[in-house]
């Protein structure tokens, strides 16, 4: 598929967002994050406006995004109506507990049910996210069991990332926060890992051409020919390929970013207490959303619709693309069309004499 940065924005930032509320209200609730006004206000910024620069990000990818609206009527049937339905109802509790923590510095009565509630949407709807896409047959990279607890534990990673600094910006106690951050580092890369193990064991055990015509026993089925002289929609969006050593790399980057750098400098943070703390919780917060974005971008660009089919089987979908795209003829095949009347209207010793020309010319020949 071909990764739009539209929804790769849109799941990154809403994944901060999201995690870090329910971060905040589970810290808050568990005496972990004191009800500080300054922290506060800047916890719910930035919790808040990622998850608005998310959702407004969703919508730059469609047609008519004035219409976006119309997505949530349909959340008995559609993941896709259920994120958009508990992304705006998660909205209420948290502005609610917002006003709780920064105006009166207190969470109780009114405000610990709205806290339990912002994280309890928060969770929804990072996990409505994730089926979204794990909710789709023609996909097979992420109609996995994995897909929906990944974006949870990327959440979790980037919000508990967030709150460590913020805790160390204003001087809040820190370490259980950052016990928590190393064990929730580990934890998502971990995931990710066996989602990549899995999509590995499972590769050649997918659909291909043989098995959707129906002549698996005949031996090998291939496309004799392209089903198109150009290239079209699908190809362009559903065909996008990424060469082998180019996706190992890109997991590499994500496992350095997102479990390496973090975790170290995490670690670090917990044994030391002068100000060079705040750089490191920032460069590792910093180094866990370039994880995040790396691997969103390769969440997309790895996985392949089942329509591609139509161009081979999944292992030559690559080479049917580039087939159609590179039909059009080379320099010496229009000189030869072009030299082709001439040569016939031209008597024998002639054409004779130009065949042994161009021959002569052409050393491939």
């Amino acid at each position: 598929m071909k990764p739009a940065p539209s929804i790769i924005g849109f799941t990154a930032l809403s994944g901060l967002g999201y995690g870090l509320l329910f971060v905040l209200a589970v810290g808050v609730l568990a005496g972990l994050v004191p009800t500080d006004r300054w922290l506060g206000v800047a916890g719910f910024l930035l919790a808040l406006g990622s998850i608005t620069a998310g959702l407004f990000a969703s919508t730059l990818h469609l047609g008519h995004p004035e219409r976006a609206w119309r997505a949530i009527s349909q959340w008995r049937s559609s993941w896709l109506s259920r994120e958009g339905l508990a992304a705006l109802i998660t909205y209420i509790p948290a502005v609610i507990f917002a006003i709780g923590w920064v105006v009166y510095e207190s969470i109780a009565g009114l405000y610990v049910v709205m806290a339990l509630a912002s994280a309890a949407g928060a969770a929804a709807t990072v996990w409505c996210t994730g089926m979204i896409y794990a909710s789709l047959p023609p996909i097979k990279a992420w109609h996995q069991p994995l897909t929906a607890p990944v974006y949870l534990a990327l959440a979790l990673m980037t919000g508990l990332l967030a709150t460590n600094l913020l805790l160390i910006l204003f001087g809040a106690p820190r370490i259980v926060v950052g016990i928590l951050t190393l064990i929730a580092i580990a934890g998502a890369a971990a995931l990710k890992i066996v989602y990549w193990l899995t999509l590995s064991n499972e590769g050649s055990s997918g659909p291909n051409a043989a098995s959707a015509t129906g002549l698996s026993r005949s031996g090998l089925v291939r496309m004799l020919d392209p089903p198109h002289t150009q290239t079209n929609y699908l190809l362009d969006e559903m065909g996008f390929q990424i060469g082998r050593k180019h996706a190992q790399l890109l997991k590499l980057l994500t496992c350095l970013f997102g479990l390496v750098i973090p975790l170290a400098l995490t670690a670090m943070t917990l044994m030391q207490d002068h100000w060079l703390v705040t750089l490191l919780a920032l460069l590792a917060f910093a180094s866990g959303m370039i994880a995040v974005l790396i691997e969103r971008w390769l969440f997309f660009a790895e996985a392949e619709h089942t329509v591609m089919l139509y161009y081979g089987n999944a292992a030559s979908t690559a080479g049917a693309a580039r087939t159609v795209s590179s039909i059009k003829p080379s320099r010496r095949d229009v000189s030869i069309s072009a030299e082709e009347p001439r040569r016939r209207r031209a008597s024998p010793v002639r054409r004779r004499a130009t065949n042994i020309a161009m021959d002569e010319a052409d050393p491939a020949s």
